[in-house]
């Protein structure tokens, strides 16, 4: 007797629709930021994170113009002419991704949220770091630490990176950079190279907990923001809802008054970050969803070749 055949659901096709399009978003961020690392950012993450020190690779014979204080005088003396050590750097370095995903980072009000800026920058960074051998792990954290992925090597490995930070839905509201920071140097015992990624949009304070980790480890804030953070437009009258406390209130944006003040707490606390990272000895760059992306990571990796 013949089979029925099988009939999808309204609901199962559009499960698997979306799961479709997932795979080619995920598909479209992987070719986007393993061509961004691989022409522009491989090799300036290798110059600005520099491995341990250096160890002896293997002799080859002596060519001219070599320096003389390299030769390997014992086997110099058996092969009857002169050869020379070879030393390379030992690259092997672990880069951590401390990676905000807060109710905040679901805003945007240009093209882009701020969690997609993230997940690009996440990505570019993470695809430069195994170029160069190195390994790669995640925290994500929000008013607490969500999920910890241990480093580990592999493509495989950082499209799970990706494939976790655009699905990653915190059901926390809150910000804590301290608590994050706090986790960090706990589950981090050996030097790393660590960027925190957030909107840094917290009370509280940090300093303690990032003066630890910026001297145990190479240390980066990246601050992705909206300009309308900043610069509120003016439309008139409209509901706004703060993302991390849910609390919803009316605002006039005709009102000078009140976009002066909101441009001016957001500058405060803009003067505040860089304090907090200057005092730490740590790097501090602020990226709006609007500017290139590229050109500013660009501008970091060289300062930091140029401090070396």
């Amino acid at each position: 007797m013949a089979k029925a055949p099988h009939i999808k659901s309204d609901k199962t096709q559009t499960a698997d629709s979306a799961q479709s399009e997932r795979r080619k978003k995920l598909r479209r961020i992987e070719i986007k930021t393993r061509k961004l690392s691989a022409q522009v950012f491989s090799g300036s993450y290798h110059s600005a994170f520099k491995g341990r020190g250096i160890s002896f690779s293997e002799v080859r014979e002596y060519q001219f113009g070599d320096d003389i204080r390299a030769i390997d005088w014992n086997v110099t003396a058996r092969a009857n002419r002169p050869f020379i050590k070879v030393f390379e750097e030992e690259r092997e370095q672990t880069l951590m991704l401390i990676i905000d995903v807060s109710r905040s980072t679901m805003f945007g009000t240009q093209t882009e949220f701020k969690k997609e800026i993230i997940e690009i920058i996440s990505g570019i960074l993470a695809f430069s770091a195994i170029t160069n051998n190195d390994k790669v792990g995640v925290i994500f954290f929000s008013d607490k630490v969500e999920k910890f992925i241990p480093a580990k090597k592999g493509k495989s490995h950082i499209m799970r990176i990706i494939s976790e930070i655009d699905s990653f839905e915190s059901q926390e509201r809150g910000t804590d950079l301290a608590e994050a920071l706090k986790y960090f140097n706990n589950v981090s015992k050996k030097k790393a190279i660590a960027f925190m990624i957030s909107d840094f949009m917290t009370g509280r304070d940090f300093q303690k907990e990032l003066g630890l980790a910026a001297r145990r480890h190479d240390f980066i804030g990246i601050q992705v923001y909206d300009k309308r953070e900043r610069l509120l437009e003016d439309v008139g009258t409209v509901l706004i809802q703060d993302a991390e406390s849910g609390v919803e209130f009316f605002a006039d944006t005709s009102d000078k008054r009140l976009r002066a003040q909101v441009q001016k707490l957001f500058d405060e606390q803009q003067v505040k970050n860089k304090v907090t990272f200057g005092k730490a000895g740590a790097q501090f760059v602020s990226i709006d969803t609007t500017a290139n992306y590229v050109t500013a990571l660009m501008k970091m990796f060289k300062e930091r070749e140029i401090k070396r």
